[in-house]
């Protein structure tokens, strides 16, 4: 570094040709008590910035002497409007020898890889400055927006509030159900999270019991009718929703696959998880989350993300670095690192034994099963095999063969094999690493489900089922290996 930073911790600047841009730039940093030479060739526009008390020179920059003037300045900003006089000041300082830290101003993609090439350290080209900058300020504009029709509508609410997750709901799905709700009461609006189906996966119920977290199944809420204001939060997965009830709010981070009808909504696929659009809800109502929100939020973003190794936007990650500080992390301890229930670790005793191998497509039977959620358990665990990519669980419970299956080949989306294997025989769900899929029982088979025929059902439906896997998974089963012999 120049002579100029010698004894001292603060840097000292020179700003080469001072526009409208330069003259901003030279105020804001003197302002802050910094050391600013200015340097630009018309004489009148360096007299009235004397005239302000700004440190002003008269100096062409296009001429190589221009280094000798701003040898012992640290960093040096080039903002002349003329592009070919931006690019002499360079030249000069680089091959005098300089070793400023060089910010200069472009005005085209052209320009700014000539100026890179020179040697700059950072260009601006200010029309995409602009554009960035207007984009911003319409992304605060619309997230101020969406706060004060959400509020429009908890203000006006004149009774309780039903936030309704997916079925069987998922981390992401009750922390985003959680936070609507606290959001609810600061506007004095009570409200219950209801839910279809089971809270089956031991991480899921420990997360619900270690958080404190009260949750009403359909059948416990009843008539959601009796409710003031219905909410939809994380629900792609639902079932069917009375047509007869209007929704007044839906929020998810995935794009419905038919319309919704609702007097709020905020679908934002540009985001993983709908927990980070729940976070920043919070920061735009300047609501400081309690500890148990905060931590619910933050485990809903990182198990949507799988730990932000899948699909992980910028905005998870501020939303989770804003979450940090509010949540216990002793308890997201414990929620990850739930103790497994025994019929849990039979499902998966039953998976491993029964594995088969195509390549690197894993698919295994846990046969009849009580908790179809051990599938899940089941089938992400045998993908941490050795030379395993994709694995696929099967199961059947009340007349209704489960599948569920996991991925981690960046070539498949599992979510699409799914719907391609079962299409027009069974209700596909998932994404590019998990899916899960359910068929009727009698789809494959014919056959009721009875204790006498039960072994046969197995093997009808198993054989079925692995074959239209396989063969969508572009593997027909030829070479398949038993117990991944």
């Amino acid at each position: 570094m120049s002579a100029g930073a010698t004894g001292s911790s603060q840097s000292s600047y020179a700003i080469l040709g001072c526009g409208s841009v330069g003259h901003a730039v030279a105020e804001e940093l003197s302002s802050s008590g910094n050391d600013v030479l200015i340097l630009d060739k018309d004489e009148s526009r360096v007299e009235a910035l004397r005239d302000q008390d700004l440190d002003a020179r008269v100096q062409d920059i296009t001429d190589p002497d221009v280094y000798t003037v701003i040898e012992d300045r640290d960093i040096v900003l080039i903002l002349a409007s003329s592009v070919e006089a931006n690019k002499a000041a360079v030249s000069a300082i680089r091959e005098r020898g300089g070793d400023q830290y060089i910010v200069v101003r472009a005005s085209d993609p052209v320009s700014e890889d000539e100026l890179r090439n020179l040697g700059a350290d950072v260009v601006i080209n200010p029309s995409t400055v602009i554009s960035e900058s207007a984009l911003r300020s319409l992304e605060s504009g619309e997230r101020q927006y969406k706060a004060r029709q959400l509020a429009d509508i908890l203000e006006t609410a004149d009774g309780k509030m039903a936030v309704l997750t997916h079925d069987s709901p998922d981390p992401d799905s009750i922390a985003s159900a959680t936070a609507l709700q606290a959001i609810a009461a600061t506007f004095d609006v009570e409200s219950d999270i209801v839910y279809e189906g089971d809270i089956g996966h031991q991480e899921n119920r420990a997360f619900v019991n270690l958080l404190g977290i009260e949750l009403h199944s359909r059948a416990e809420a009843g008539d959601l009718s009796s409710y003031d204001v219905v909410a939809l939060v994380d629900n792609m997965n639902t079932g069917e929703i009375d047509d007869d009830i209007p929704i007044d709010i839906f929020i998810d981070h995935v794009e419905p696959e038919t319309s919704i009808e609702a007097t709020f909504i905020d679908i934002r696929t540009n985001v993983s998880s709908t927990s980070t659009i729940l976070t920043k809800y919070l920061q735009e109502f300047d609501l400081s989350p309690e500890e148990a929100v905060a931590t619910a939020l933050l485990y809903g973003i990182r198990a949507e993300t799988l730990d932000f190794k899948r699909d992980t936007t910028p905005a998870d990650l501020t939303a989770a670095a804003y979450l940090h500080p509010f949540a216990n992390h002793d308890t997201l301890e414990q929620v990850e690192s739930p103790s497994m229930s025994p019929e849990t670790l039979d499902v998966l005793a039953e998976a491993i034994q029964n594995r088969k191998v195509q390549g690197s497509h894993l698919f295994s039977t846990a046969g009849f099963i009580r908790n179809r959620e051990a599938l899940n358990q089941a089938a992400q665990h045998l993908l941490n095999l050795e030379g395993i990519t994709t694995s696929a669980v099967f199961g059947i419970a009340d007349d209704t063969i489960y599948v569920a299956a996991r991925s981690k080949d960046i070539r498949i989306n599992i979510g699409n094999v799914l719907e391609d294997a079962f299409d027009g025989i069974g209700e596909a769900a998932g994404h590019s690493t998990q899916g899960s899929v359910e068929i009727p029982l009698g789809i494959f088979t014919g056959i009721e489900t009875s204790e006498d025929n039960r072994d046969t059902l197995l093997s009808l439906t198993e054989e079925a089922v692995r074959r239209k896997l396989f063969v969508a998974m572009g593997a027909d089963g030829s070479t398949e290996s038993t117990n991944g012999s």
